[in-house]
């Protein structure tokens, strides 16, 4: 079967991140300047597994489950659905940034 025994993400780091909010589950690695991959509906960080060991090469790669999405926390919703906003979403990611590449986060709010 094609696909069988090949191990994902090779040298990358499987771990979860608080950000405050949420939980993220994240894989991480390579070494350079950051780049951050962002999976679509109805996805994970899975779909990044072809092209995010070739960026590691030049990058730190940080390829995150969003909130609700795989293994990642789900918070409870409210009655505006706002723990699902892209707002909070974002304010996610700029928190694992903030904790896994301290360097990113600050040119976000430049």
């Amino acid at each position: 079967m094609r696909g069988v025994g090949v191990e994902l993400f090779s040298g990358f780091e499987l771990s979860h991140v608080d950000t405050g909010e949420a939980s993220l589950r994240v894989r991480h690695g390579g070494s350079g300047p950051p780049l951050l991959l962002l999976h679509g509906h109805p996805q994970t960080h899975l779909m990044w597994h072809a092209v995010a060991p070739g960026l590691a090469e030049r990058f730190t790669v940080v390829a995150p489950d969003l909130r609700g999405y795989g293994e990642s926390s789900k918070p409870a919703s409210t009655p505006d659905h706002e723990p699902y906003w892209k707002r909070a979403i974002a304010r996610d990611q700029v928190e694992l940034m903030r904790r896994l590449a301290p360097d990113a986060a600050g040119a976000a709010r430049r």
